[in-house]
């Protein structure tokens, strides 16, 4: 049963060849971007096809200049969004991409930059996509921040505060400013992670804050259900994104191997993880589903 467990471990999907370990060595300082990764992160989609499932809405995500976030930006776009971005100005030139890739799409795409460590760009980020487009109908709570640490004793106040505001801090105020203007049909979803249900020896503060945000997607799911607003999160595996290459606790050769242990041997592409916000924010997908921590884990044995 052992040698039978592990061969399956060994298989991966012969239709759709994705990248896999060794990469390249490489490193960049945070926040990285996308640009200076290789390979570069599939974020296209080129086999999706689109239904209209998101036709003359309009959605804020953070961290949309790249990664997850540019994916889900592409993919709302070519269901018919309009979509905000919300991103460090250090990766304005990533940005520019994305933006480019939702109006070749036939979609307007609204630059935000700014810290979403500081309160007021929480609210700032959500009035100028309000502004600009006349409502919100769905928000993504995306831009995380993470350092891994050989132990706790490396975990500083400092470090400690600004992983828990760029996390989960920013989730509440961004979701708090959000609903102030959304109705019915509208949607939040937040991008966890594997580490906040199986936890990460070397990533205390961020499995923390990605525990938390499994917590306040279910109690805000609660809140807000009268409303008829639904609340949902993702909870990837590893994936190739600027996060992992910038972080300056995971060495160039550590980069290298990334997504190695994952059961398909490889970390995901954001492209592989784009169908599920768009599903979560389609009424004709999920209306009936709120509450949940949807998990993208590339088959990683997880509790349901």
């Amino acid at each position: 049963m052992g040698e039978v467990k592990e061969k399956q471990k060994a298989v991966t999907n012969p239709a759709q060849p994705e990248p896999k370990p060794p990469f390249p060595k490489q490193h960049q300082d945070q926040p990285g971007l996308e640009s200076k990764l290789t390979p570069r992160p599939r974020f296209e989609a080129e086999d999706y096809r689109a239904a209209g499932k998101l036709s003359g809405k309009s959605a804020l995500i953070t961290g949309g200049d790249s990664g997850i976030g540019r994916a889900v930006a592409v993919l709302f776009a070519r269901e018919g969004a309009d979509v905000a971005i919300g991103y460090l100005p250090e990766e304005q030139s990533d940005a520019d991409e994305t933006r480019r890739a939702v109006e070749a799409e036939g979609r307007q795409c609204l630059l935000c930059p700014g810290d979403l460590t500081d309160a007021r760009f929480c609210d700032e980020i959500v009035n100028k996509t309000v502004k600009k487009f006349g409502k919100l109908d769905v928000l993504v709570s995306n831009a995380a921040h993470q350092t891994r640490k050989q132990s706790l004793d490396e975990l500083t106040d400092e470090e400690l505060d600004k992983t828990f505001k760029t996390n989960i801090y920013a989730y509440i105020r961004l979701a708090r400013a959000a609903l102030r203007h959304m109705k019915a049909g509208a949607s939040i979803i937040a991008t966890s992670s594997e580490t906040g249900i199986l936890g990460s020896a070397k990533l205390p503060d961020y499995s923390a804050t990605k525990g938390a945000i499994n917590a306040f997607t279910k109690t805000l799911a609660q809140n807000v259900l009268d409303k008829g607003i639904r609340v949902n999160a993702v909870a990837p595996g590893p994936v190739w994104t600027p996060l992992n290459p910038s972080d300056s606790g995971l060495p160039a050769e550590k980069v290298a191997e990334f997504g190695k242990q994952n059961p398909t041997g490889r970390p995901a592409q954001p492209e592989e993880l784009a169908p599920a916000y768009v599903f979560l924010a389609s009424n004709a997908d999920s209306s009936y589903i709120t509450g949940t921590v949807l998990q993208v884990m590339g088959g990683e044995p997880a509790g349901g």
